[in-house]
């Protein structure tokens, strides 16, 4: 694959540190959650990757909706990123909660919400990595 474009973060101090982006825009307190541990006065990597996944995910509904002509453009996506034990380690699982319009039947709201899930980059790097649960409402 070429990378048509390239996003570019340091973080330092892992969990409880900063995490920067190259160009500034993103400029964060890191705090592992309460749940884990932490004292939760920052974000953490779980959070920025729920925003990350629904921000994408509604990205490409709206391109499989184009397609298909069916208009999603009030869709909202919910992604819910829980961390656990798996084995010697951690692992993440992901649960996309897809609110869409009235005017979308439930079964074409099912289908687009299918095919935004072979087309989201996340869900791409995810399939078979992590177990990612879709839920249309």
């Amino acid at each position: 694959m070429d990378a048509i474009y390239t996003a570019v973060a340091t973080a330092t101090h892992g969990r409880e540190g900063r995490a920067v982006s190259s160009d500034g825009k993103v400029d964060l307190a890191l705090a592992m959650p309460v749940e884990l541990g932490g004292n939760g006065e920052g974000t953490n990597p779980e959070q920025l990757f729920a925003a990350g996944y629904a921000a994408c995910f509604g990205s490409a509904l709206g391109l499989v909706g184009r397609g298909a002509k069916v208009d999603v453009s009030d869709a909202a996506v919910t992604a819910e990123v829980g961390i656990g034990k798996q084995g010697e380690g951690f692992g993440l699982k992901v649960t996309l909660r897809v609110e869409l319009p009235d005017s979308v039947d439930a079964e074409t709201g099912r289908k687009l919400v299918e095919q935004a899930h072979q087309v989201c980059p996340y869900s791409n790097a995810t399939r078979g990595n992590i177990e990612v649960n879709l839920e249309v409402e």
